[in-house]
C-alpha cells in the first residue's frame, strides 16, 4: 500500500512538473514536502489529525476542559471529613482551607495580602492535619499497639520507685524555611542517687565524678547531652555516661586505701575527734553527778547528740552561717541541759 501511495504521489509530481514545462526533473530531486502534499491529495487515505478533529467525543472533552472550574473551597460541604484533605503535615494550600487568612505586609495602610499566591503562608508550618478530630482518629489507630497503664502506679512517688529515670526532651516550632530546629537535638537525662545501688564509698565517688551536675538538696543527678546531630545519639549518649559513672564509683583504686579524714571529700561525725571529745565530756559529767558512764548505744541514739552532731557536721561542710550558729547554739543547751540566757 505504501508503494502504491509514492508510485501515485510520484506520477502526480511529473504531471505538474510536464504542465510547467520541467518533464526532465530527476525523481530523485523530489521533495519529501511535495511527496506528503500528494499523499493528502490522495483520496482514501486517512491522517491521524483528521481523526481527532472529526470524534466528536473528543471535541467535546476538550471543550469542557478550558471551562474554568470553581475553587474547591466553594465546593466544599460543612461535614467534610478534613482528615481527607490534609492526612498528613503538608505546605499551605490556598485552594483547600476554606478560612479567610491573610498574611504579610501591609502595603499603603491596607490589610495583608490574602492567601491566594502568598508566599509567606507557604514559609511557615502549620497545624492544619492536627485537628481535633484528626488527633482522635490517630489515637483510635494506635490504641491496638498500647498496653493498658498499670493500675498500681497511681501516683508520682510510685511511678519514680519503678522507674527513677526521666527524659527530658524538647521540639521547637518557629516560621522558617526548615521545620528542623538543632535545639531539639539536646537530652536532658535525671536520676535521684538514692534509686542507685551505691555504697558509700561509690556514692562519694559518684559526687565527685559529676561535680556541679549534682544537686544536694533534691538528690537528682543531671546529664545534659547535646555533642552529636541526632536525638537519638545524644539519648544514647546520655545512658552511656550514666552507665560508665556507675561502673567508675565501684571501682576501687590503690590510691583511695591510704586516704586519711583530712582527705575526705566531707566532715563525717561517726568516728571523729569531736565524738570522742564529747564522749569524754559525758563521761566526766556522769562522774561528777555519780552517775553510769553513757554506752555507745546510748550516744547514738540520743536525740540530743544527734542534733548536736547534725548542727557540727553543717558548721563544717556548709560554712557558718547564722542559720547554722543558731541550730548550733540551741544543740548545746540541749545536750548540756543549760537554759537560755533571758
Amino acid at each position: 500500500m505504501a508503494a502504491l501511495c509514492c508510485s501515485m504521489a510520484l506520477a502526480t509530481w511529473h504531471m505538474r512538473c510536464a504542465h510547467h514545462g520541467l518533464g526532465n526533473v530527476l525523481t530523485r530531486h523530489v521533495p519529501l514536502r511535495i511527496i506528503s502534499t500528494a499523499l493528502a491529495a490522495i483520496p482514501g487515505v486517512h491522517h491521524k489529525k483528521d481523526d481527532q478533529h472529526k470524534n466528536p467525543t473528543r471535541r467535546k472533552r476538550d471543550q469542557l476542559l478550558k471551562i474554568p472550574l470553581s475553587p474547591r473551597t466553594e465546593r466544599m460541604s460543612p461535614d467534610l471529613n478534613w482528615a481527607s484533605v490534609y492526612p498528613s503535615a503538608a505546605v499551605f494550600k490556598p485552594w483547600s482551607v476554606p478560612l479567610p487568612v491573610r498574611m504579610g505586609y501591609p502595603v499603603k495602610l491596607g490589610v495583608p495580602p490574602s492567601k491566594e499566591g502568598n508566599a509567606e503562608l507557604l514559609k511557615i508550618a502549620n497545624f492544619l492535619h492536627l485537628t481535633p478530630p484528626a488527633i482522635k482518629k490517630h489515637c483510635a489507630a494506635l490504641k491496638q499497639f498500647c498496653t493498658k497503664w498499670p493500675e498500681e502506679l497511681d501516683t508520682d512517688e510510685k511511678c519514680e520507685v519503678h522507674f527513677p529515670i526521666e527524659v527530658q526532651i524538647s521540639d521547637y516550632i518557629s516560621a522558617g524555611p526548615s521545620i528542623r530546629n538543632p535545639k531539639a537535638r539536646a537530652v536532658t537525662l535525671n536520676i535521684r542517687l538514692s534509686s542507685l545501688n551505691l555504697d558509700d564509698h561509690a556514692r562519694k565517688k559518684m559526687i565527685w565524678l559529676v561535680g556541679h551536675r549534682y544537686c544536694k538538696q533534691t538528690d537528682i543527678l543531671t546529664i545534659k547531652t547535646d555533642r552529636c546531630p541526632l536525638r537519638k545519639q545524644n539519648y544514647d549518649y546520655a545512658f552511656y555516661l550514666l552507665t560508665v559513672l556507675y561502673h567508675e564509683s565501684w571501682k576501687v583504686e590503690p590510691w583511695e586505701g591510704s586516704k586519711s579524714r583530712e582527705d575526705m571529700e566531707i566532715y563525717e561525725w561517726d568516728g571523729s575527734p569531736s565524738e570522742a571529745s564529747l564522749h569524754d565530756i559525758l563521761v566526766n559529767i556522769r562522774q561528777a553527778e555519780q552517775k553510769p558512764a553513757p554506752t555507745v548505744d546510748e550516744l547514738r541514739t540520743s536525740e540530743e547528740i544527734k542534733s548536736y552532731s547534725k548542727s557540727v557536721e553543717m558548721l563544717k561542710n556548709v560554712g557558718e552561717t547564722d542559720q547554722n550558729m543558731h541550730n548550733y547554739k540551741e544543740a548545746v543547751l540541749r545536750l548540756l541541759h543549760l537554759q537560755p540566757a533571758a
